[in-house]
């Protein structure tokens, strides 16, 4: 099988993989909930969390966090010799598939998870360092929409400073896209107007 044709597999396998929706699927299997429907109308771990309560949140999470972790750590283990930018690539369309989902009509959730998830297999020290910063965030804050910007404005910055320019570039990358998705969050955090993790969410609430 050509080269090109298996790197292009791969990374098709990695969005089908990253368009799973883990909290979906957890929150209606164990609790008959959409998590669609209620809460922030997101299919994260935080919303599951509100809805399903914290072991179905952070089983979400752990499944998130798993769909950009696999597919970096197959691809270096397969591919990083003869194309080492495409566990990278890979990370990229997981990301990408859990925020725009192929079952769930090319929406999804934030991509925060998916996100720390491949980082972990590309830049792990780096990851826990912001990591640990974004959980400091939280629980000092709150807010889970505020540690995880910090989270995706850390990353590039951990990375510039160690010189680490693929990971730097994908992080700028699934940083817009994390931003992006936080939009409303960003609008209600200027505004005061952002519920805490654990809080009952307002109506004004959107994915």
């Amino acid at each position: 099988m050509p080269l090109a044709l298996s790197l292009s597999g791969f990374c098709l396998l990695a969005y089908l993989l990253g368009s799973v929706p883990f909290g979906l699927v957890l929150a209606r299997a164990f609790k008959g909930i959409d998590p669609r429907r209620d809460g922030s109308h997101n299919v994260g771990a935080t919303n599951v969390a509100r809805l399903c309560g914290l072991p179905f949140g952070l089983l979400t999470l752990l499944c998130d966090l798993g769909k950009g972790l696999l597919p970096v750590l197959i691809g270096l283990r397969l591919f990083a010799a003869e194309a080492p930018f495409l566990p990278l690539l890979a990370g990229l369309a997981a990301v990408f598939g859990h925020m725009f989902s192929l079952f769930l009509r090319f929406r999804g959730g934030k991509g925060v998870a998916t996100t720390v998830g491949v980082f972990l297999a590309a830049a792990p020290a780096q990851t826990i360092a912001a990591g640990l910063l974004c959980l400091l965030i939280i629980w000092r804050s709150g807010f889970v929409s505020a540690g995880s910007l910090t989270l995706i404005a850390l990353l590039p910055a951990f990375l510039l400073l160690t010189a680490d320019w693929p990971a730097f570039c994908l992080s700028l990358a699934t940083g817009c896209l994390v931003a992006f998705a936080h939009r409303e969050n960003i609008r209600r955090l200027l505004r005061g107007e952002e519920k805490p993790w654990l809080g009952k969410p307002s109506p004004k609430d959107v994915p």
